[in-house]
């Protein structure tokens, strides 16, 4: 056994050895994902700035509807900058983490899980927790049996009376669930980079970091 585990940490550390040239790529990737969707959803707030204060006040009942309106659109806005530059990267996720959070639970904690209702219980991905007794998945299941329904019947209706074919071409039709899956997913990619950092080369904090550390080594040297 000990003659395995040494062979198989031995090819393990000399083959992933091989990539750490690229480690760079996998920061860089997460933030060149979530920097425009942040930067959208900030311009977007800014721009129907008075009904997203509507809509945190009447819709949402948050505390201070219009502060909180700025705070997110700026948060998301210059977050989503600071993210796409590398730049005070760790400190950026904190807030864009803390909004991620207000999200799921404000606006989709009540919808469960799923952005997009699963219509076939086959294929959903809840399906693997159902089957081991978990409550809120064999509910998902359930969902997914009616959302399927629904959708059949809007497909029978749509082909009766309306151009299918042209309504389709971009995309077939889907049930928003407008669950916490993006926020969540949006959160953990946030705490990633929390962790990581922005990465080697691509990322302004790299080359400012190095460039401190080195004139405080250089000060310390002289002194």
């Amino acid at each position: 056994m000990v003659v395995l585990l040494r062979a198989y940490y031995f090819v393990q550390d000399h083959f992933f050895a091989l990539f750490r040239p690229l480690e760079f790529l996998a920061p860089l990737l997460i933030r060149l994902y979530l920097a425009p969707i942040m930067i959208a959803a900030g311009l977007y707030k800014l721009y129907h700035l008075e009904d997203t204060i509507n809509w945190f006040n009447h819709g949402l009942g948050l505390p201070e509807p219009e502060i909180m309106a700025y705070l997110a659109s700026y948060t998301e806005l210059v977050g989503g900058f600071l993210l796409l530059f590398g730049l005070a990267t760790r400190w950026a996720c904190i807030p864009l983490m803390v909004t991620m959070l207000v999200a799921a639970y404000t606006v989709h904690w009540d919808n469960g899980w799923f952005a997009i209702a699963p219509s076939n219980p086959a294929t959903s991905t809840a399906k693997p927790l159902a089957d081991v007794g978990v409550p809120l998945a064999q509910q998902s299941l359930e969902n997914s049996v009616q959302v399927g329904k629904r959708l059949q019947r809007a497909r029978e209706l749509l082909m009766e009376h309306g151009n299918y074919n042209w309504l389709t071409e971009k995309g077939g039709f889907a049930v928003l669930n407008n669950g916490i899956e993006f926020a969540a997913t949006y959160f953990i990619m946030l705490l990633t980079l929390f962790f990581t950092g922005a990465g080697r080369w691509l990322s302004l904090d790299y080359y400012l970091d190095t460039q401190a550390r080195g004139l405080v080594e250089a000060k310390n040297a002289a002194s």
